[in-house]
């Protein structure tokens, strides 16, 4: 984490993105929104077809990473960062009613949009609770799979945030996400610089430290991907991913 980063400005800049997200998904932002966004990515439309369209229409995803994440049927699931829901519910057609997906974000608005539209159209077995992913409120070996699409870039902690989703899963569980990484180091400038950390820049890790943390927290047989499908659409973003090779990929990896 960068010294000079200002967390809390951080997180007010994160929270007040997120809720434009969730009230106003076709404003403009650094990144793409929405249901062409996911189905270039590989969300797979009959399955896209169930999820409710106020979810898709503020899916932000930076990546696809479900074959990787191999759900099946009775499957307890946890999103990090569940956002306005479109992961977790996508996650609930594939482990099906006898199986259960919790999702947590610490934007308000994207907790309670996410919550009216799993009762509005029939998800009981979908739940989003406000939290932070730094700090589960969930008991230990608790899920069989974990989840999360374009956030972990968000958090000051990544280590920490690592470290709790292996806590919550049980041996053998499986972690499975997309995040925006770099090539290079960045500068202090944009390490240290909320706006583009909120933007998913200023946090975006060096590949190698990435997996390096994945690694440290105790997730074994590691796998990596590349997510050609994304990319930025602000001139800001797109100078970054061009002088720093910012990009996004999805990993996959198991609890012992």
């Amino acid at each position: 984490m960068s010294e000079s980063l200002d967390t809390d400005k951080l997180e007010r800049e994160v929270k007040s993105m997120y809720a434009a997200v969730a009230e106003s998904a076709n404003s403009e932002f650094h990144f793409e929104t929405g249901q062409e966004l996911a189905k270039r990515l590989g969300y797979e439309p009959d399955i896209l077809s169930y999820v409710p369209s106020e979810a898709i229409d503020s899916f932000a995803g930076v990546g696809y990473y479900f074959e990787m994440a191999s759900l099946k049927p009775q499957d307890k699931v946890l999103d990090l960062g569940s956002g306005s829901g479109m992961d977790a519910f996508y996650a609930a057609m594939n482990v099906t009613e006898t199986g259960s997906v919790t999702g947590i974000d610490m934007t308000t608005e994207q907790v309670e949009k996410a919550n009216n539209l799993a009762a509005d159209n029939g998800f009981h077995n979908v739940s989003f609770h406000r939290g932070y992913i730094e700090d589960l409120p969930f008991e230990d070996e608790s899920f069989d799979a974990v989840l999360s699409n374009g956030v972990i870039n968000l958090s000051p902690e990544k280590e920490r945030v690592f470290e709790e989703a292996h806590r919550v899963l049980r041996p053998d569980g499986r972690l499975a996400l997309s995040d925006i990484i770099s090539e290079q180091q960045l500068p202090e400038s944009i390490k240290s610089d909320a706006d583009l950390w909120a933007a998913c820049i200023g946090g975006a890790e060096q590949i190698d430290s990435y997996t390096d943390v994945v690694e440290a927290v105790g997730f074994v047989d590691i796998e990596v991907r590349e997510n050609t499908e994304y990319e930025f659409i602000s001139d800001q973003a797109a100078s970054a991913c061009d002088k720093y090779g910012v990009k996004s990929i999805s990993i996959a990896a198991r609890k012992q």
